[in-house]
């Protein structure tokens, strides 16, 4: 798996040290690895933003932008990065549950403590990975729901990934996708089409019906195995 990649919003440089100290440890004796971005306050973070995190270590109390705002505005751009408030006033930590925290810790934070909400951040992480993608449109990257995909739509060097709420460009190539999405119900109709099984709703003639009502065609050496593909995930429940 890729680095796990953790923000670390913290003012105080003693706390963010033992954070980065704690850091250092677990990936030594556990083996994971971690790409850290520090950050001295919330405003600092919620500064050009990019839902490109996988887990944020947030200090609540912090001179320009406090935590819990900064988590409001992570929210409105990003709802799967997971946030573990660090505070020395427990009466704090109650509103980081209005924007989605997984936990949080008193501080001085305790190493037992702290390798035990972060083996819980990383299992939540890798939940998250197994059910999205992170996409990157040029101007920004995002991570992406797989079950909000419809299909993905080859157009010259340009992937179009088509979704329940419209519709994003990427630069890829249908095989680097197909590769990257196998064993997610995803499959091949044409040279041009990667189909989310899972929005299948019809087959008619040599054409797939889609979800939101869009044909999509199957080419003829593929409809077999396709049709065998989708066989296999309506029997599995979707």
């Amino acid at each position: 798996m890729r680095a796990i990649r953790i923000g670390v919003v913290e003012d105080d440089p003693t706390h963010c040290q033992r954070l980065l100290d704690y850091l250092n440890r677990y990936q030594s004796e556990s083996g994971e690895q971690f790409a850290v971005t520090v950050f001295d306050d919330g405003a600092a973070i919620v500064e050009n933003y990019t839902p490109t995190y996988d887990i944020l270590l947030m200090d609540i109390q912090m001179k320009q932008m406090d935590g819990i705002d900064a988590a409001r505005e992570i929210r409105k751009r990003d709802d799967s990065v997971v946030i573990v408030f660090i505070t020395s006033a427990a009466q704090y930590a109650i509103n980081g549950y209005e924007v989605g925290a997984l936990s949080f810790l008193l501080k001085p934070v305790p190493w037992f403590g702290f390798q035990q909400e972060l083996k819980r951040s990383i299992a939540q992480v890798k939940r998250n990975t197994d059910d999205s993608m992170l996409v990157d449109t040029g101007s920004s990257s995002m991570r992406l729901a797989l079950s909000d995909i419809l299909y993905c739509e080859s157009i010259r060097h340009t992937i179009v990934i088509h979704t329940l709420n419209g519709k994003l460009s990427i630069t890829s190539s249908l095989k680097k996708l197909e590769e990257q999405l196998q064993g997610h119900h995803f499959f091949r109709s044409n040279s041009c089409y990667l189909v989310n099984l899972d929005h299948v709703t019809a087959v008619q003639d040599s054409d797939c019906v889609m979800s939101n009502g869009e044909a999509l065609r199957i080419s003829r050496p593929r409809k077999k195995d396709f049709l065998t593909a989708l066989t296999n995930v309506m029997g599995a429940g979707r």
